[in-house]
C-alpha cells in the first residue's frame, strides 16, 4: 500500500523511478488501459478544484478504473453534519480502494493515515503541502531542462500561502547545486521553517525585492497567485506581474510556470511564448498523477 503524503516521502531515486514511469505511461498509453481494471476510487474534494480534481478522476478511467466522486464535499458530505475526516476514511475504504482527499486543514494527512487501510492521496492539505502538484512541477521542469541539478528557481507570489510553494521547494532542494531566489510582498514571504530546509540542505534562498535582482538566466520563474482564501482581510492586488515587457528580460531559455488558477500575476500576452508552459505543465499532472496510481495499486 502505497500512500501520497507529503513531498518529504520522496528522494531523487524514487523521483527517478516514478518519472520514468510517467514517461512510460506518456508514450505508450495502450500499455495501462486496463492497470486499474476492478478498482473504484474515491475523489472526497473539500475545497474547489478544476485540474487536480479533474486530472485525478481522469487518470483513474484512463487506467480503466472508476471513480465515486464529491465535488463540495464541505457543503454535500456528512462533513456538514460534523463527521470527522477520520470517520470519513473509514466509511469510504469500505467501498473504494483508494482515496484522493482535498481538504482545508494543514495536518488532515496524518490524521488520515492513522486509520487507512486504502491508499490514500493527498490533493492539497490547506496551506502546508500539494504534494502531487510539486510532482507534476519537478517532471516538468525535468522534461525541459534533462535534470535538476544545477537549476536555478524564482519563486514568486503568496510564497507564505502558497501549499505548492512549499512542496517544491521539498522536491527540488534534494539536488545539487540548485538556487533558490524568492520575490514577493513582504507581507507573504516564505515562512523561515522553508529557508531552513534550504539551508540544511545546503541551498542559500536569497530573497528579493524586484525582478531586477533575478538572475537573467534563472531556469524557472514560478509564479503563485495570492492565496485569498487562507486569510482574512484584504492585502492589495499583486505587485510583480510576468508580462511582456517582465519576459523580456529574461533568457530564451528561461520558462514560466504557474500551478494555476491564475489572477493577474501572469498577463495572457505571454500566453503564445513558447516559455510560457503553465499549461503544458498542467496537462502533465494527468500522466504523472497516472503513474501515482500504479505505484499506489503496486502495478
Amino acid at each position: 500500500m502505497n500512500h501520497v503524503l507529503t513531498a518529504n516521502q520522496y528522494t531523487k531515486e524514487t523521483l527517478e523511478t516514478l518519472f520514468n514511469l510517467t514517461d512510460d505511461i506518456k508514450n505508450n498509453p495502450q500499455k495501462y488501459v486496463k492497470t486499474l481494471d476492478g478498482k473504484i476510487v474515491a475523489v472526497m474534494f473539500y475545497e474547489p478544484s478544476t485540474r487536480t480534481r479533474l486530472s485525478f478522476e481522469t487518470a483513474v478511467l484512463k487506467l480503466g478504473g472508476q471513480i465515486i466522486s464529491t465535488e463540495n464535499a464541505s457543503a454535500n458530505s456528512s462533513g456538514k453534519k460534523g463527521e470527522s475526516l477520520e470517520d470519513t476514511v473509514k466509511i469510504l475504504q469500505g467501498y473504494a480502494d483508494a482515496i484522493v482527499i482535498r481538504h482545508s486543514s494543514d495536518n488532515w494527512p496524518q490524521e488520515a493515515v492513522k486509520v487507512a487501510k486504502v491508499p490514500i492521496l493527498n490533493a492539497g492539505a490547506g496551506k502546508g503541502e500539494h504534494p502531487t502538484q510539486a510532482l507534476l512541477d519537478v517532471y516538468t521542469i525535468r522534461e525541459h531542462q534533462k535534470t535538476l541539478n544545477g537549476v536555478k528557481v524564482a519563486i514568486l507570489g503568496d510564497l507564505l500561502n502558497g501549499r505548492t510553494i512549499h512542496s517544491l521547494l521539498k522536491l527540488v532542494s534534494l539536488y545539487e547545486d540548485v538556487e533558490i531566489y524568492g520575490l514577493s510582498k513582504e507581507c507573504f514571504s516564505l515562512p523561515q521553517e522553508y529557508i531552513d530546509l534550504l539551508n540544511k540542505r545546503g541551498i542559500a534562498y536569497k530573497k528579493c525585492t524586484s525582478f531586477d535582482e533575478i538572475p537573467k538566466d534563472v531556469d524557472i520563474l514560478y509564479h503563485t497567485r495570492i492565496q485569498s482564501e487562507r486569510f482574512e482581510g484584504d492585502f492589495g492586488k499583486e505587485e510583480y506581474i510576468i508580462n511582456k515587457e517582465v519576459l523580456s528580460q529574461f533568457s530564451p531559455n528561461t520558462i514560466v510556470l504557474h500551478p494555476l488558477p491564475r489572477n493577474e500575476e501572469i498577463a495572457e500576452d505571454i500566453d503564445d511564448d513558447p516559455r510560457a508552459m503553465y499549461f503544458k505543465q498542467a496537462h502533465n499532472g494527468l500522466y504523472v498523477r497516472m503513474a501515482l496510481f500504479v505505484q499506489a495499486f503496486g502495478k
